[in-house]
């Protein structure tokens, strides 16, 4: 039957035709009926309670409850309605929803339907692990639940306490009492496992359970609690979303990502759902799919700060840096005082060349001033001012793993713990959970090791102030992850930043900013909150790979053209870059350019990279590439390049140095800031010095010059690695002791009043 069909008969006869169908056992032909009914009638209430009675029938259980709710919303009266929706509820282990549904109902006139009515209210009680002649008082749980109902929650925190001394396996009373905690934000948690043994087929409950384990980082035994709640519900949209989370949580991104999907089926227009999914696809690399999750719940929930946060971070990662500040800016539209989106927008100025360091200053103020206004700085501190004694230094940061600062200050932190006449006792705070080798060989450095990140600024502060910290340094600046409104705290008496930012943090309480001669020259003071310290040589030192990935010969003598690579994040390839790039390729006859990055996984990013290229004359055959790679595979790939390029004005760090160690030369553009003058630097202690260009024009130049001795190209890759590893950015010993002494230094002045 269609609808057309049911359109020609009146809405009392079809529902004849269908009731005669179902009757017979013709299910197939009364369910067409009554969905013909319902798509003219939505509201039709006989028709809903049949459709969901011969849902049960098929055992559709959980399909059949939205049918029944239908017909009792269109019909409250009907007595036959809330049994039969109170059943359907108790078939999928909703008992305490059953009972909320025939309390509701009221009085049952109909005896034979009274009677039904109680059976299923015993069926409700036993599931709930509570005999019927056990029960509290009826007027006495409606006294609590009114006093829930008032948000009077320490009364009834008080009254459930009472009752449950006297009734103590109760799931009802279990589950007010868990309800009152959680609405004081006392610890719920103890309730809560309490409440689900004595009510295991209430999925509500479970999924509480789940939300308080994960809460306390428990992400395995909430992923089990989120599991069993959607056993009893397989169609409970928050368990899905919740499973999600702790599933990310464990590392899990494929389950986590088929979770957030399964809400979606659900509720398709769920914000949180979307977005949620865009974090697990953004941790994936897939990170076009995540910004059209972010845009589609930023659609949704257009005054949630949250959600543009979040579009604003995939903005970036996909290179639409415009876009992306413009998500921060309506981010702190909606909060001013989000501290993460004024951080995230101060990185993303570093990307534009136009930003000049006094608009970046400016920015960075404003940020300095927001932490301040937000902390109450310590004016004391526990240490004595003695210049000589030794010192406890602490190092904040999210990267002390996997990471670029973990590969920069691994070896110079086994310098300083190895060294028996050292002064200087390391302690770590890690503002991130997970553990990998780097991070457990960066632990064995310290004599302290904290992971923090679920502790609050102010906590946080607190606690680095109670470990008597002398000399608190940051790692991080404005990258992700990072703490820097603890600094405001002045935890401790002496704070720097150095390694993982190239400007200024903004923040007064900040002391010094450790660079070197290269990176911050003379004059450049002024842009910059922090008294600028710079260290002897460099600021760098390099961690050699564990992976052992020899030198390959110069690839050009083989295939017989130039091959230019860059490993570097496509965002730091901007238009001026490519523009560049492209006059290289056309200069040098037949040369190649290849591309390696985590967002080359994606085919449109790849699509994209072509067109941007294309439209300065260099067609796709010119160009490889190639996606993320674990770190034994990336390095190996540098042996199909013969010149790396450095990108601008975001310079290369780490790209650059293990270019180096591949044996790979890097030509770089001397900037006019710290951020782009990275390579400099690099460059500069390996000797490099006619690989550091001055202008765009030297660059390409250069580019040229160097490409066409292949000779002169094979000799230095073959030397490369060595001449790195006895330059002052490999010498982790030599660089330990500049370090040192720098710190000391700062504590002297800091004793002599300075």
């Amino acid at each position: 039957m269609t609808n057309s069909a049911s359109q020609s008969l009146s809405l009392e006869d079809a529902f004849k035709i269908a009731v005669a169908h179902h009757r017979a056992g013709q299910l197939q032909d009364a369910e067409k009926y009554y969905r013909a009914i319902l798509s003219s009638f939505p509201q039709h209430a006989d028709a809903n309670h049949n459709l969901g009675v011969m849902c049960r029938q098929v055992g559709k259980h959980a399909e059949a409850l939205p049918f029944f709710e239908a017909a009792l919303t269109a019909n409250p009266a009907n007595a036959q309605y809330s049994i039969s929706y109170a059943d359907g509820l108790l078939t999928t282990g909703n008992a305490a929803r059953s009972i909320d549904v025939l309390k509701k109902a009221g009085t049952i006139g109909d005896p034979s339907i009274a009677v039904i009515a109680e059976e299923v209210l015993k069926k409700a009680w036993g599931m709930l692990g509570i005999a019927t002649e056990s029960e509290p008082p009826a007027a006495e749980i409606e006294k609590l639940i009114s006093l829930f109902n008032l948000g009077r929650y320490a009364e009834l925190e008080a009254g459930v306490q009472t009752m449950i001394a006297q009734f103590s396996r109760h799931g009802l009373l279990w589950k007010l009492y868990c309800a009152s905690l959680h609405m004081q934000s006392k610890d719920v948690l103890p309730a809560l496992e309490k409440a689900s043994q004595l009510m295991p087929a209430d999925a509500e409950l479970l999924n509480n359970l789940g939300a308080a384990q994960a809460a306390k980082k428990n992400f395995e035994q909430a992923a089990i609690s989120y599991r069993r709640a959607l056993a009893v519900q397989p169609a409970l949209l928050d368990a899905h979303n919740n499973l999600g989370i702790a599933l990310r949580n464990l590392g899990d991104l494929d389950g986590a990502i088929a979770s957030y999907r399964k809400a979606l089926e659900l509720k398709p227009d769920h914000a949180d759902s979307h977005s949620n999914l865009g974090v697990a696809l953004r941790d994936k690399g897939l990170f076009d799919d995540a910004v059209e999750r972010f845009r589609i719940a930023s659609e949704l929930r257009p005054d949630n700060a949250k959600i543009h946060n979040n579009l604003a971070a995939a903005l970036q990662n996909v290179g639409k840096l415009s876009e992306s500040l413009a998500s921060s800016k309506r981010v702190l539209e909606l909060e001013p005082d989000n501290l993460d989106a004024h951080s995230r927008a101060l990185f993303t100025y570093n990307f534009f060349a136009d930003k000049s360091p006094a608009e970046t200053l400016a920015e960075a103020r404003s940020f300095g001033a927001l932490v301040a206004r937000q902390a109450k700085p310590f004016s004391s501190w526990t240490g004595t001012p003695d210049p000589d004694r030794p010192l406890r230094v602490g190092i904040v940061s999210g990267d002390l793993r996997d990471h670029p600062v973990g590969y920069f200050v691994e070896d110079v932190l086994k310098e300083i713990s190895n060294n028996p006449a050292t002064t200087l006792r390391i302690i770590g705070y890690s503002n991130h959970l997970i553990e990998d080798s780097i991070t457990l060989n960066i632990k064995a450095c310290c004599s302290e090791w904290y992971v923090v990140d679920d502790m609050s600024d102010e906590i946080l502060a607190g606690k680095i102030r109670g470990d008597a910290i002398d000399i608190l340094i940051d790692l991080s600046g404005h990258t992700a992850a990072n703490r820097l409104p603890v600094f405001a705290w002045k935890p401790a008496p002496v704070q720097a930043s150095w390694l993982g930012y190239f400007a200024t943090t903004g923040l007064a309480e900040i002391d010094y900013l450790i660079a070197d001669e290269h990176g911050v020259v003379d004059g450049e003071e002024e842009f910059y909150t922090e008294q600028i310290w710079r260290l002897p040589e460099t600021r760098l030192c390099f961690t050699p790979p564990k992976e052992n990935v020899a030198v390959a010969p110069l690839p050009a003598t083989d295939v017989g053209f130039i091959t230019f690579g860059c490993f570097n994040k496509l965002t730091k390839m901007t238009d001026a870059v490519v523009e560049l790039w492209a006059r290289i390729l056309l200069a040098v006859p037949q040369s190649s350019l290849l591309l390696k990055a985590t967002m080359l996984k994606s085919d449109s990013q790849k699509q994209l990279v072509i067109e941007r290229f294309a439209v300065h004359g260099i067609s796709g055959d010119r160009l490889q590439l190639q996606g993320p790679s674990p770190r034994a595979e990336y390095l190996a790939a540098y042996s199909q390049i013969d010149i790396a390029l450095d990108p601008f004005p975001f310079t290369g760090g780490t790209t650059s140095v293990e270019a180096l160690w591949m044996g790979v030369p890097v030509l770089t553009l001397r900037g006019d800031r710290f951020l782009s003058r990275q390579g400099v630097g690099i460059l500069h202690n390996v000797g490099l010095h006619d690989w550091i260009a001055d202008s765009k024009e030297d660059y390409v130049s250069k580019a040229i010059s160097h490409s066409r001795d292949v000779v002169a190209l094979a000799r230095l890759r073959s030397a490369l690695r060595q001449r790195l590893s006895d330059s002052p950015l490999c010498d982790a010993l030599r660089f330990a002791s500049h370090l040192e002494t720098a710190l000391r230094s700062m504590w002297r002045q800091r004793c002599a009043g300075k």
